[in-house]
């Protein structure tokens, strides 16, 4: 999952919804041979699917869920430093993805740019109830992704623009904390 062209298939698909192989490897500037690997790569631990198609021939891929998570404590320990390295990779894209922001931010209405962006927020909170907040903000979240699935445009109200949204949550070692 970590591989670079595997993220950009998946920001791709995120962005503009159902697309063949030829067709996002087109947009990509990689082989559609490549394209074509890496999507069935994705499908084989159920990332992308299969998506209607106009006619028998044309065969487009989807995202699964444009929401992922990588936080599975039950995972063994190469699965869990796999999860470490894609969570590192995907920091630095939102990272990047700041940093383009902060260039057009200037350009932007006030509405876009006083609601983008990054914050902070420190609190203490126990595991149940850190448990509880990310219950609840996934489940805010999950309202838009099921009102407006992305590979429907109609869905979309007027104005509307993609919005990424990368949340990461650290806690300090206990020792820290008494």
């Amino acid at each position: 999952m970590a591989h670079p062209v595997r993220l950009d298939l998946q920001a791709l698909l995120g962005k503009e919804g159902p697309l063949t192989a030829a067709d996002a490897a087109r947009r990509l500037g990689i082989s559609q041979a490549l394209a074509s690997h890496h999507l069935r790569q994705l499908a084989k631990y159920d990332f992308v699917e299969p998506a209607p198609g106009k006619d028998n021939r044309e065969r487009p891929w989807r995202l699964v869920s444009t929401s992922q998570s990588w936080r599975d404590a039950k995972l063994n320990p190469e699965a869990a430093a796999a999860a470490d390295i894609l969570e590192q990779l995907l920091a630095e894209r939102a990272l990047g993805a700041l940093a383009d922001w902060q260039q057009q931010r200037p350009e932007e209405p006030e509405v876009w740019r006083e609601n983008a962006g990054i914050g902070h927020t420190g609190i203490y909170l126990t595991g149940d109830e850190l448990a509880e907040l990310e219950e609840q903000i996934s489940g805010l979240l999950q309202r838009y992704v099921d009102e407006r699935p992305i590979d429907d445009k109609s869905t979309r109200p007027p104005g509307s623009r993609l919005v990424d949204i990368t949340r990461i949550v650290t806690v300090s070692p206990a020792e820290e904390s008494q």
